[in-house]
């Protein structure tokens, strides 16, 4: 499958499962994009680890500007004030619309889980057609040595356990945005 055809289905899909599909052109894109759409949904504190280099202090100060706070690692005494995300995703599955984060770091999972809106990055290229065609990288992680916690994430968090009816952010986000940024 050509690229153009990846980035259609990873499209489709994604939207298909209520997700927000965005595409952007670099990081600062996704910084502008997570404050205003935290300012339009009267967030106050965003957070985004694993960012590195200078990339975090950047966003601090974009943060600073616009009055929102950018918590910083370790995340778990903050749990309850983040309101957006933002995360760097490995990969994703276009026929499925899935995302795809090693999500071995702690605060990499309680921001995919505990934020109120989860605005993930994807690159192009990091698309692929199906999960079957990540198990050459699948195999490395696991094989890495350190431990391994793969999480595939599939639109907002929802859940009909209740009464049968459908609940949106039961058990994690309630809003997933995802920004494919060309490479």
């Amino acid at each position: 499958m050509e690229q153009a055809e990846l980035l259609k289905t990873m499209k489709e899909k994604a939207e298909g499962v209520q997700a927000v599909v965005s595409c952007i052109k670099s990081l600062d894109d996704a910084f502008d994009y997570l404050i205003d759409l935290t300012e339009k949904q009267g967030g106050r504190a965003v957070t985004a680890p694993g960012l590195n280099g200078g990339m975090p202090d950047i966003l601090k100060k974009r943060c600073e500007e616009r009055k929102l706070k950018l918590l910083t690692p370790p995340l778990r005494p903050h749990t309850s004030d983040i309101h957006a995300s933002l995360t760097l995703a490995d990969w994703g599955i276009a026929e499925t619309g899935t995302l795809v984060l090693n999500s071995g770091s702690e605060d990499i999972r309680i921001a995919t889980m505990l934020a109120e809106t989860h605005v993930a990055v994807l690159r192009a290229s990091k698309i692929r057609k199906s999960a079957g065609d990540l198990e050459d990288e699948l195999n490395a992680v696991l094989k890495a040595g350190s431990p391994a916690y793969m999480a595939f994430i599939t639109g907002a968090s929802r859940t009909a356990d209740i009464e049968r009816v459908l609940a949106i952010g039961v058990h994690g986000p309630q809003e997933l945005h995802i920004l494919i940024m060309e490479d």
